[in-house]
């Protein structure tokens, strides 16, 4: 008897036409590291009174589809998140070229998601995923990996895959030595750690429908927030966390073949921190960022991935 094992999963997706409508064609195989994205339907206990101590059988509730993708940023298939998050890109350049990402956008594009188990088989569909949060870290060290939040609207599973023939990737995957931070074009030193979280904020449209599924999953306002770790030795940061002024920060990587993702968050603001001297080692402080739209260039972030794929 054939047992389901993560090594052999597969992930392909497609952007859709239609909200919650799978493409017939054009799916792509994605890497990824695990996954939680799946559909469950809870039972509503019976209230009814008058019919004993044994309760009578339970009825269904309504259907919720979403979950997290584990993906690794690499410098291709971070593309399809992106234009997730942020809709479709502005590109220039004739290879290699540049593909420029905007916040603010008012729509979002929704995709169809298949996993699928050859073993078992099992291949479930997820249509009308929309992309909530994608949130990834910085540090010396380990892998370089993004986690995105996906709010789909249903589960379709089948014993045969409905994504035939997927076109693959290859994999440039960028890694913690690759990175590199700036404010105001300057690179911050010191930095421990940093992490970065972008939010749609979905909101979800739960009308009466017949098959308990969303209407759709529209963002609101945005969110992006973030935190750095420093090491304390000047006092630039508790400075401009005083003054209450905004800076620029950029969170780029860039690979030797030179492909690069650079995200720049155009007015970051800081809190000022607690700091704290917690024995004889070096003392550090933590800032819990956020981000706002900046007046002058008219967006809270701009997200520039540079590749040799020509359209997303």
């Amino acid at each position: 008897m054939a047992r389901a094992q993560g090594a052999r999963a597969l992930m392909t997706l497609a952007f859709e036409t239609t909200y919650g409508t799978p493409p017939v064609t054009g799916f792509t195989r994605m890497p990824f590291a695990s996954t939680s994205l799946g559909a469950e339907q809870p039972l509503l206990n019976s209230e009814l009174l008058g019919y004993g101590r044994d309760p009578l059988a339970p009825i269904k509730d309504a259907v919720t589809a979403d979950g997290d993708i584990v993906v690794p940023l690499d410098a291709v298939a971070l593309g399809f998140w992106l234009k997730a998050a942020f809709g479709a890109p502005t590109t220039t350049g004739s290879g290699p070229w540049t593909h420029e990402f905007q916040s603010g956008s008012w729509t979002l594009p929704s995709m169809s998601i298949e996993t699928g188990m050859p073993e078992i088989p099992r291949y479930a569909m997820y249509s009308g995923c929309v992309l909530d949060q994608i949130t990834w870290q910085m540090q010396r060290s380990g892998l370089l990996t993004a986690t995105a939040r996906l709010v789909a609207q249903g589960e379709t599973v089948g014993t045969t895959t409905s994504a035939g023939t997927p076109t693959a990737l290859e994999l440039k995957r960028f890694g913690h030595f690759n990175g590199s931070i700036t404010r105001n074009g300057s690179a911050l030193g010191n930095v421990v750690s940093a992490e970065i979280t972008y939010a749609n904020n979905l909101d979800r449209i739960e009308t009466i429908r017949s098959d308990g599924r969303i209407d759709g999953a529209d963002p609101s306002i945005a969110a992006l927030t973030g935190r750095i770790e420093v090491r304390f030795a000047d006092q630039t940061l508790v400075t401009q966390a005083i003054n209450g002024e905004a800076c620029e920060m950029e969170f780029a990587y860039v690979l030797p073949s030179g492909e690069s993702f650079t995200f720049t968050v155009h007015a970051v603001y800081l809190p000022r921190p607690r700091v704290e001297i917690s024995g004889p080692q070096g003392v550090q402080a933590t800032f819990d960022w956020q981000a706002a739209r900046d007046s002058v260039v008219g967006r809270m972030c701009t997200a520039t991935l540079v590749n040799d794929v020509e359209t997303y």
